[in-house]
């Protein structure tokens, strides 16, 4: 079946107005109409009716000149087939384990989430946890472009306005492609369009009943918000004057009003117990922090481990101007610059909207404070594809707002030139072309990158590093990419049960051996944390003496160590085992054709290289397994270099057969094993090569070393590259010369 999503509306008793458009989520619709919610979730061939009831706020929609009012229904159908688009496997597996678990997720705590997440699971048994978790998040995403369209409705009524609003946030690539996978971000989307609807619902009401009703269902949304994301707060900062402002301006604003709307905020943060209510069961495997005290609770709600009020726990940071730019970047290239436009013409326009106009400089506030506040505290380098990629994602809360302005801009557009030249149908199609055509180039931009339906790339990454894995082992797991995926097999899926996964910056956390320790059986902790500056202090140990006290088991780290404790290094040494690294006392005598025998072909992995883009998690995973292949090689030519016995000459030559044979089984492959080749040549013909042609090291080195330099331009020892080229072919012509009679 193709993928579509239907909107359809209302504009006459007898007359509907279709837009298909493709979209990135499961079969479901939504009724929306007194007071009632019907939610259909078709599973295959299964279809599930979930009644939801809410109490009406406010069905009247303005329509044509504002001057009589109708009640809508607006029906959002995507029929669409779960294997079309959605990922069914686990692309970021730590809510995912969460959920799985009932533990705490990384702060803020994300307790709402953790729940729904949780219930997702539970309701649909059959699927994966990732594939229903990943199911819940896009029916998120789809209730949150849904919301979005509702609001331009309200605000302007039916027509090409509200489907452009609703279905531009459908259709672009962020929006898209989060949410297909399980993460925050949609659920955040769903609650920016609430508040959007509320902000049209209470702007819109006939009387004070509907306006307090609107108020309430506000205040209770902020609060439930902000138990997901923190970054909705500058959001709920702006529309609170602007409530009270309206209240007082209508002469509504009273204390017993203040009051109930407190009592609506507060209620929506109930969710907020589940994180000490889990924490003191402390029955999750995995979970993060202790918030069984007041100070282990705020720490985690402000976030105080990665840093209050800053994206990440790092002392960089990046320029205002420099941040801002690369959101105006991704405004052009992923909205598209007629959708700024029409926004920028909907802003303009409502300075004659004596009516609305209040709601779009409502909404551009918003996203004025939002975009500024973000751009000062996001320190991470957008320069990075992969931290440009973690950067984006919270671009989705000022998205929202681009689009509903921008449907806001081309309904007043569509008003105002009726208003002024007549042909009230002609511009009216003129508008259903313009959205069409906008969806229609989205959707063909975005609709390849977003599918994910047989994306399992991280999924098989783990599962592969879990079977090279020996039995009863400890696996030191070391970044969110091992961490995550392996603790979502471990955990959630009950793969490898008899190893071990211990995370290797969680340890230097002062909770994390009492509150987790017991969860890892037969692991032995030499005190109550990991600290690698002073691991001589009170309570505190050292990797070495982790590593002493866990002989018994092989430990591997996955992926390295961190380089402020090197305190292992006098007793153990590391072998490399694929991506990982096996962790070995130096007593134990190392075998170099034994281990090139064992890793040589450590992974079954088929993934071509370059295949993923760069700020993906599967570009990560998929250069994690094309490096690994080479990493004994590299071990062995670095060994040699630090030995003075007969045996460098030995390793050596092992480290340029491992080299030649990788060079000349794969035809596209990192740029570094050309750089890595031409100086095991070069090496091995200084050692002596025995058994080989210097003419041919020579060439094999010369003819590597410029590979690399095309492929890689910008290394910044290319000087000395092209000239260690130029000695190595003079080398060469000097030996043709001597062999020349």
């Amino acid at each position: 079946m193709h993928s579509q999503l239907c909107f359809i509306f209302p504009i006459a008793a007898e007359m509907y107005v279709h837009i298909n458009t493709p979209f990135s989520i499961c079969a479901y619709a939504v009724q929306l109409g007194r007071g009632q919610i019907k939610v259909l979730v078709f599973l295959e061939n299964d279809v599930h009716t979930l009644p939801i009831q809410i109490p009406s706020i406010s069905s009247s929609y303005a329509s044509g000149n504002i001057a009589t009012q109708r009640i809508t229904r607006v029906w959002i159908t995507s029929d669409i087939t779960l294997k079309r688009w959605l990922s069914p496997s686990m692309r970021k597996g730590e809510l995912i384990t969460t959920a799985c678990e009932l533990g705490v997720a990384h702060p803020p705590g994300y307790p709402l989430f953790t729940m729904l997440a949780h219930l997702a699971i539970r309701v649909l048994p059959s699927l994966s946890p990732a594939h229903s978790v990943n199911l819940m998040s896009s029916l998120l995403g789809a209730a949150a472009s849904g919301a979005l369209c509702i609001s331009v409705c309200k605000l302007a009524g039916p027509g090409p306005g509200a489907v452009l609003a609703g279905g531009l946030f459908a259709v672009s690539r962020l929006s898209w492609q989060w949410s297909v996978v399980a993460e925050v971000f949609t659920l955040n989307n769903c609650f920016v369009g609430l508040l959007f609807f509320l902000i049209a619902s209470f702007h819109c009401a006939e009387n004070a009943t509907q306006r307090r009703k609107a108020a309430c269902w506000g205040a209770l949304c902020c609060g439930l918000g902000l138990c997901n994301q923190h970054t909705l707060v500058l959001y709920v900062l702006v529309i609170i004057p602007w409530v009270l402002h309206r209240l007082y301006y209508c002469r509504e604003l009273s204390l017993r009003g203040l009051l109930s709307l407190g009592l609506c905020f507060l209620v929506g943060f109930l969710p907020y117990v589940y994180l000490p209510m889990s924490s003191y069961v402390n029955t999750a495997r995995w979970s993060w922090g202790d918030q069984t005290s007041v100070t282990g609770l705020l720490t985690h709600l402000l976030r105080a481990e990665y840093g209050t009020f800053s994206l990440a726990k790092t002392e960089s940071s990046v320029n205002l101007t420099t941040m801002l730019k690369a959101q105006l970047d991704h405004c052009l290239a992923d909205l598209t610059p007629p959708v700024l436009v029409l926004a920028g013409t909907g802003l303009l326009l409502s300075l004659w909207d004596r009516m609305h106009g209040s709601v779009s400089w409502l909404l551009t506030t918003m996203l004025i404070v939002y975009s500024l506040f973000f751009a000062w505290r996001a320190n991470l380098n957008v320069g990075s594809p992969l931290l440009l990629g973690v950067v984006e994602r919270f671009w989705l809360q000022s998205d929202a707002a681009v689009c509903v302005l921008a449907g806001l801009g081309l309904s007043r557009t569509h008003s105002e030139l009726e208003r002024r030249l007549g042909y009230g149908g002609f511009w009216k199609a003129t508008s259903w072309v313009i959205t069409t055509a906008l969806l229609a180039h989205m959707v063909r931009t975005n609709h390849r990158g977003c599918d994910q339906s047989r994306n399992d790339v991280v999924e098989r990454f783990a599962k592969e590093i879990l079977a090279s894995i020996p039995t009863n082992s400890i696996i030191l797991t070391r970044g969110d990419l091992p961490g995550n995926s392996l603790r979502y097999l471990h955990y959630c899926q009950g793969e490898r049960p008899d190893v071990r996964l211990v995370d290797q910056e969680m340890m230097t956390y002062t909770w994390y051996v009492a509150k987790l320790a017991q969860h890892h059986p037969g692991v032995n902790f030499p005190g109550l944390w990991w600290d690698p500056s002073h691991p001589k202090g009170k309570d505190t140990f050292s990797l070495e003496q982790f590593l002493s006290l866990n002989t018994e088991r092989d430990v591997f780290a996955c992926i390295g160590l961190p380089d402020g404790d090197a305190s292992w290094k006098r007793s153990f040494s590391r072998w490399p085992l694929g991506v990982c690294d096996y962790l070995v006392p130096v007593q134990k005598q190392f075998h170099p054709e034994d281990w090139a025998r064992r890793t040589r072909n450590i992974y079954n992995w088929s993934e071509p290289y370059d295949r993923f883009h760069p700020k993906l998690w599967e570009h990560v995973a998929n250069e994690e397994m094309w490096q690994a292949r080479m990493k004994t090689a590299f071990f062995l030519f670095d060994l040699a270099g630090r030995i003075q016995a007969e045996g460098r000459a030995r390793l050596f030559e092992l480290s340029y057969t491992l080299y030649k044979e990788l060079v000349e089984t794969h035809s596209n492959y990192p740029s570094n094993w050309d750089k890595n080749l031409a100086l095991a040549c070069e090496k091995l013909l200084r050692s002596g090569h025995h058994g080989y042609s210097p003419d041919d090291l020579l060439s094999c080195s010369a003819r590597h070393f410029s590979l690399y330099l095309e492929k890689d331009p910008g290394d910044p020892q290319q000087e000395a590259i092209r000239s260690a080229v130029t000695h190595l072919l003079k080398e060469r012509d000097r030996l043709h010369h001597r062999q020349t009679p």
